[in-house]
């Protein structure tokens, strides 16, 4: 794998140079970070042993460079870098709102892809969903896979559908956690001790998203098979269908579409 350049280290650059280092797709010294605080470059040198620099030019000579800086901050950093991208450089970008179309005329790039990655990446468990440009090669779109592939699942998806995915993936976490939150705090309500009700609804979360993965089977049926006639589960289930869960996470999940497609 060629040199790989990151410009900004935060919780999502920070899983992706992780995940390169601990499945061996790149040598430490193959990889070099840049971000505006020493401190930031001090800990991410020191936890996985890649270069880093305070200069973003620097980090621009790799073959493939990750812009894993926030949204508001793409304009000004690519317009910084602009004169230091070579030609067949790869640019990708983790932006939210950021088109092929819109990265391509700032950074005058040919070769960009988009990701929306999202935060379980930082264990192993991320959903990335990848936007190729049309100008990548098959080895470009590989090497970017292997990457995103390092620290979870990816799919290839066309461009409208990365606000869905964002969505769905992206911001779905937040929600997930909220749940699992409310499901611990109902536990504490009935007297179990905090630690040990975060254990037990976090671990059935997980098992639940197992099932749904790996026994192919609906959602709705595996719910369906846990709500015994008369039973506790179909009471709590009209509970939530009473307070109109479903419709919630609907609107919570396109409201993130919305607030995307305005930035």
């Amino acid at each position: 794998m060629h040199r790989i350049g990151f410009i900004g280290c935060g919780n999502m650059g920070r899983a992706m140079v992780q995940g390169i280092v601990a499945q061996g797709l790149a040598a430490p010294s193959d990889i070099v970070v840049s971000a505006r605080t020493q401190a930031t470059l001090d800990a991410v040198r020191e936890s996985f042993g890649v270069d880093t620099t305070l200069d973003n030019a620097e980090a621009c000579r790799a073959s493939t460079v990750f812009l894993a800086v926030k949204p508001q901050m793409y304009e000004s950093v690519i317009a910084e870098v602009k004169p230091h991208l070579a030609e067949n450089t790869v640019l990708v970008s983790i932006a939210p709102g950021k088109s092929l179309a819109w990265l391509a005329e700032q950074s005058g790039v040919r070769k960009i892809v988009r990701l929306m990655p999202n935060t379980p990446a930082a264990v192993g468990e991320g959903m990335t969903s990848v936007v190729v440009g049309e100008a990548c090669e098959q080895a470009d779109i590989d090497e970017v896979l292997a990457i995103v592939n390092s620290f979870g699942k990816s799919e290839i998806i066309p461009e409208h559908l990365i606000d869905a995915a964002s969505a769905a993936a992206g911001c779905s976490p937040a929600f997930v956690y909220m749940f699992i939150e409310s499901m611990a705090d109902a536990a504490v309500l009935e007297g179990m001790p905090r630690a040990q009700a975060y254990r037990f609804a976090s671990q059935a979360v997980l098992g639940a998203a197992k099932m749904v993965q790996e026994s192919g089977m609906h959602p709705g049926a595996l719910k369906d098979a846990v709500c015994s006639p008369g039973g506790t589960t179909i009471e709590g289930v009209r509970a939530l269908e009473q307070r109109g869960m479903r419709s919630a996470v609907m609107e919570a999940l396109a409201a993130t579409v919305a607030k995307a497609q305005r930035l």
